[in-house]
């Protein structure tokens, strides 16, 4: 009789006393750092230190230094990078800080003889930045904080406000006068006023918050332009003034608010491919004792040299081999390939494989973060934390852009008042400033081009998830595919099969009582030619072998040659032969049906069409070799490399990064994932794993490669656009803030110019909607027409 002990402290697994929903080593009633932006709650530091809660998130750096990673919501910028990464390092006992922007992670070493994980935390909250602990959970709360859907909403309330207040401006500037003219200011100002004061709460929310710490990043010149357009605008109201200025502050607001958007879901996009990873890792295991008793334990509690049980469905919680049983495994999160795989006694299994038929005995090698599954994510990390040069440039700009139009804004009004104009006509001149170099133009020049592109690529079936890899993929001079699922279907072909119909009736009996994808394949194969199934008795699956029963009084089997009494010279029993099942009928000789996993239908033409653009095209698979070399060459392929596991993708997209190449990598498996991480740019096919799609930059719908080819072309020409935009905000800025020093440009005018070099830079970006329809209109050799 077996006991199942429950978690200490409950069913739950929760602390005495702990309430449902309350992290574990949080006391009850502390609240959860949940909210972006909020201010650290007072004590928190202390709490951790009391609790311990800050020690389990500490990993070591080497050289006897010590690692913390923090999750902190209020990183949104270049500066906010800037600030962390100088700022952390001048406290004691700290070492470094690397900010990775896509995740919110900043990562920061300490000398553990000097300082405290607590320390860390507190010299974040110190310059503005509250933080709590990095883990799956904190992740997940991220995603819950609803701050994409309060972006969107003042989005639209800056630009319902925008349409309105433009519509009255049009009346004032037709010739409006007096008091007809005042109304509308007034009407103009109650719509504008708490549409500016709801909109721009992100940017004063973040300005204050800096500059409540004597620092200042990109939101300060802006909070102070919305401030000075809607504040003149107000007194030249009250005065009966001839101009207002409202439509210049909405219209700052919606376009600034546009761009924080469009950023927003590209980095929301890149936080997912840890979550995914994360959903494969079992929470809970059940360890059996020396005397046979079962008890329940967290994945954390495992230790190496546990015994395990893995019920059928259930995911390994830990690396090990298998003590007792047999079963059939899905490991493609190892090795990519969909084929289950047998596993019996002495046979490895990795943490999150997942077991298909029977229980398993297991004994733990390896748990924790010294797991398979807890390496490929380390890989996904270090990937999605390398910096690219459009990161750098942002961070060159950021130091530079502040003080600059600081600078300017200053230097406009110190020079108009010494030359005796009044202070009204100076603050006018200096807020013309503020907003003619307000950042629409250079912040919407990327932004606006990946936002064209992502919708010509979705018209073109691909889903673009990150702007950063549209702009790597322009870049690219050699692809790198997978094989299983990517350039083939991944769903097994039957290739040879005897022509008996006795034997067809027979295996499709066999096959129809069995979930394999052979079996399956072969059933259908076998309805196909209108073969119906022999009368089967005593039918059962054995796990890892076939299926076994009684066919017109013979003993019957299907499956592995050995098992079927082909013998190891069967051609299956070499596995660079190709894949088959046998059936054996009676005493008669066993007889083969092979498979074979073809080449999606315009694989061909894709890998023909991509290197006709001057890329290299290779082929790493976890695949056997044969299997490999075949569709390499059928697809035109001469560089490929079979049998390499989720390192070996990595480290050959790392050596040919050494070589100065700029990789693209396809791939669809949950082993292709670090490789899609730590490629410049990545696509996976929609049949991919989740984890996989997570780690890509971008997803094909449906079952063709050609999109492939559309992607790299949009990507050059959304280069060129990118260039393009930020040329025109350069000279825009170069003429513009002169005039506007000058006191040629007043405030209405600068709202004007500055929405109207957005405008520029957007209508440049929808010329985007022509990109690849050379490669969308190439014959597929299915059809020989139009893709």
């Amino acid at each position: 009789m077996s006991l199942v002990e429950p978690l200490p402290g409950g069913p739950s697994g929760l602390a005495p006393g702990q309430p449902a929903g309350q992290p574990l080593g949080q006391p009850p009633g502390q609240p959860e750092w949940s909210s972006p932006g909020a201010c650290c709650p007072t004590g928190a530091a202390a709490t951790f230190a009391r609790t311990g809660g800050l020690a389990r998130f500490v990993s070591d750096a080497g050289e006897g230094l010590r690692r913390l990673d923090l999750l902190v919501p209020g990183v949104h910028c270049a500066a906010c990078i800037q600030r962390i990464e100088d700022a952390l390092p001048r406290a004691p006992g700290l070492r470094s800080a690397r900010v990775n922007l896509s995740l919110r992670r900043v990562s920061a070493t300490y000398d553990p003889a000097a300082a405290e994980p607590e320390d860390v935390v507190a010299a974040l909250s110190r310059i503005g930045y509250p933080a709590r602990p990095f883990d799956a959970r904190a992740m997940h709360d991220a995603e819950r904080d609803g701050e994409g859907r309060d972006l969107l909403a003042r989005l639209a309330v800056a630009g319902f406000a925008m349409m309105n207040v433009m519509l009255l401006s049009v009346a004032v500037w037709s010739g409006a006068a007096d008091a007809t003219r005042d109304l509308l200011h007034w009407v103009s100002a109650l719509i504008a006023l708490p549409a500016t004061a709801f909109a721009g709460m992100p940017f004063f929310r973040s300005a204050l918050g800096v500059l409540r710490h004597g620092h200042v990043n990109m939101d300060v010149p802006i909070s102070l332009a919305l401030i000075l357009a809607a504040g003149v605008s107000l007194f030249e109201v009250a005065e009966s003034g001839a101009h207002a200025y409202f439509d210049a502050a909405v219209s700052l607001c919606f376009f600034l608010l546009l761009g924080r958007v469009l950023d927003h879901g590209a980095r929301r996009h890149a936080r997912l491919a840890a979550a995914e990873l994360g959903g494969l890792q079992a929470h809970s295991a059940t360890v059996v004792t020396q005397g046979g008793v079962r008890r329940v334990v967290a994945v954390e509690d495992l230790r190496p040299g546990d015994l395990i049980e893995v019920a059928a469905g259930e995911r390994a919680p830990a690396d090990g081999r298998v003590i007792e049983g047999a079963s059939d495994l899905d490991r493609s999160m190892i090795t990519g390939e969909s084929r289950p795989e047998p596993a019996a006694m002495g046979a490895e299994i990795h943490a999150g494989v997942l077991n298909l038929s029977a229980p398993l005995l297991v004994e733990a090698t390896a748990t924790g973060d010294d797991t398979a599954l807890a390496g490929i994510a380390r890989m996904i990390q270090a990937a999605e934390g390398a910096r690219t040069r459009y990161v750098d440039w942002a961070l060159r700009a950021a130091k530079l852009y502040v003080p600059i139009v600081h600078l300017a804004a200053a230097v406009t009004f110190a020079a108009w008042l010494l030359v005796g104009a009044e202070l009204r006509d100076a603050v006018l001149i200096a807020a013309a400033v503020l907003i003619i170099t307000c950042p629409c133009a250079l912040g919407l020049a990327a932004p606006a081009v990946h936002a064209a592109a992502g919708g010509r690529l979705f018209r073109a079936g691909i889903f673009l998830k990150d702007g950063a890899a549209l702009e790597r993929l322009a870049d690219v001079d050699v692809a790198v595919f997978d094989k299983t699922g990517t350039l083939t279907t991944g769903e097994p072909m039957l290739t040879e099969a005897p022509e008996a119909p006795e034997l067809w009736s027979a295996a499709r009996a066999l096959a129809q009582v069995s979930r394999h994808p052979f079996s399956k394949a072969l059933a259908a194969a076998a309805e196909a030619r209108a073969l119906p199934a022999a009368p089967a008795t005593s039918l059962r699956e054995v796990p890892g072998c076939g299926v076994e029963g009684e066919i017109a009084g013979r003993p019957a089997r299907l499956g592995r040659a050995d098992w079927c009494g082909a013998g190891t010279a069967a051609p299956d029993a070499n596995p660079d032969a190709g894949s088959a099942v046998w059936l054996r009928l009676g005493e008669a000789p066993p007889v083969r049906f092979g498979f074979e996993d073809p080449l999606r239908a315009d694989a061909a033409a894709t890998i023909a069409a991509l290197q006709a653009r001057g890329l290299e095209v290779r082929l790493i698979s976890g695949d056997a070799e044969a299997p490999v070399a075949r569709a390499a060459a059928e697809a035109g392929i001469a560089h490929w490399r079979a049998n390499a596991t989720p390192a070996d993708k990595v480290a050959a997209l790392e050596a040919l990064a050494a070589e100065g190449r700029t990789v693209l990598m396809v791939g669809d498996g949950i082993n292709d994932a670090p490789a899609l991480a730590a490629a410049a740019a990545s696509i996976s096919p929609a049949s991919a794993a989740d984890v996989s799609r997570a780690a890509a930059g971008m997803a094909l719908a449906g079952t063709r490669l050609t999109p492939v080819v559309v992607a790299l072309d949009v990507a050059r020409a959304a280069k060129r656009r990118v260039f393009e935009n930020f040329a025109f905000a350069a000279l825009y800025n170069a003429c513009a803030v002169p005039l506007a020093a000058l006191g040629l440009v007043t405030p209405l005018i600068a709202a004007l110019a500055m929405s109207g070099s957005s405008i520029v830079v957007t209508l440049n970006a929808l010329r985007m909607r022509r990109a690849g329809r050379a490669a969308e209109a190439a014959p597929t050799p299915l059809t020989g027409g139009p893709a």
